[in-house]
């Protein structure tokens, strides 16, 4: 076999990360290293059609030990990193933002760090790409658009340690010459997202007859994108992205959280054979979350201008496959719901 040059994608079990594995892999002339510390989100399952391929390699371990990651990097010399392991719900964050802290802000700084030794100044062909979220540049009004130049505003520790981690990586670059890439994207949604996030929690819910949790009155407006039009994106930045650049991907899809509930409920019942609006009277609301922004919504031209991207799905379309996977994949959801997922990685890799 031909030997292909080493990426680094952290984060490679968890929901995003598992489709930029699996797309690049499939799709790209790269030998694709997925480490991952396999915590509550990550999951093996997720990547079980691809785990056999060649130029595919799972490595356990903690992007928070910073000498086990200088030793990965001087072991497999990467060409480039894909930088997405991250803690990422807002609610968890609120409760323990230590935690946050340290894989988010210090865990990113153990990868610059281990990606400036390694390379030693020679650069050519090399890069460090850093996935982010929109949610660093804080709260919208009704109006106006995030884009690449909109000024960092982080109102919860989730997105304050994801700006910090941005502006890290932007620093390695200018103090160091370290070339990189950002890109902040907006609400994800698709097969393989954990059930705390909204949909696959909504799904399970209505499921199930339990009630569908809205905060406050449902009004917070956010930008859906498909999970897949993300990996499709992050792929196209790797390759063809500029050195420093920023890229905002969002889908042009705005929706009130109630309103999103409500497609969906409406979905879920033509699926399940209900009447219309039977899921409807699930609906409960609840006391809203601390800091809770309004609005998020991304101006993604300049990606569409530059690289061509664009969104291939409808949001319609999107959560009809959505519900369609979580329907045919009952046994994933039992497993990540009850932990059972973890014996995954025991079975398959563990004792091996």
């Amino acid at each position: 076999m031909t030997k292909y040059p080493n990426i680094l994608i952290t984060g490679g079990a968890g929901f995003i990360g598992s489709h930029v594995v699996r797309r690049l892999v499939k799709n790209s002339n790269y030998k694709v290293v997925n480490l991952d510390n396999l915590t509550y989100a990550g999951n093996l399952e997720n990547l079980s059609d691809i785990e056999a391929n060649d130029n595919y390699e799972f490595v356990k371990g903690d992007i928070c030990n910073s000498l086990f990651i200088e030793q990965l990097f001087k072991d497999y010399d990467f060409k480039s990193v894909v930088h997405l392991a991250a803690e990422s719900h807002v609610d968890r964050s609120i409760s323990n933002p230590i935690e946050f802290i340290n894989t988010n802000v210090l865990g990113t700084v153990n990868l610059l760090n281990a990606a400036k030794n390694t390379w030693m100044g020679d650069f050519a062909e090399r890069r460090f790409y850093h996935i982010s979220t929109d949610e660093v540049y804080g709260s919208l009004g009704e109006k106006g658009f995030f884009t690449e130049t909109t000024s960092y505003d982080p109102q919860s520790p989730y997105s304050a340690s994801k700006a910090s981690s941005d502006h890290f990586v932007r620093a390695y670059g200018n103090t160091y010459g370290l070339p990189y890439i950002i890109s902040n994207c907006s609400n994800n949604y698709g097969p393989n997202q954990f059930p705390e996030k909204l949909i696959p929690l909504m799904i399970h819910n209505i499921k199930n007859e339990q009630p569908l949790p809205v905060y406050g009155k449902g009004e917070n407006i956010r930008d859906w994108l498909y999970v897949e039009d993300h990996a499709r994106a992050i792929e196209l930045i790797l390759e063809k992205g500029g050195d420093g650049e920023t890229y905002n991907i969002g889908g042009f899809n705005e929706w009130k959280n109630l309103d999103l509930v409500r497609l969906l409920c409406d979905i879920m019942d033509s699926k399940l054979g209900n009447p219309q609006g039977t899921s409807r009277e699930l609906i409960t609301f609840v006391k809203d979350r601390a800091g809770h922004d309004h609005r998020y919504a991304i101006d993604a031209s300049k990606i569409q201008k530059d690289l061509g991207w664009e969104p291939s799905l409808q949001f319609r379309e999107g959560l009809e496959k959505t519900v369609d996977w979580y329907f045919d994949n009952e046994q994933w959801l039992k497993d990540v719901t009850t932990g059972d997922y973890l014996k995954y990685y025991d079975d398959h890799y563990k004792n091996r």
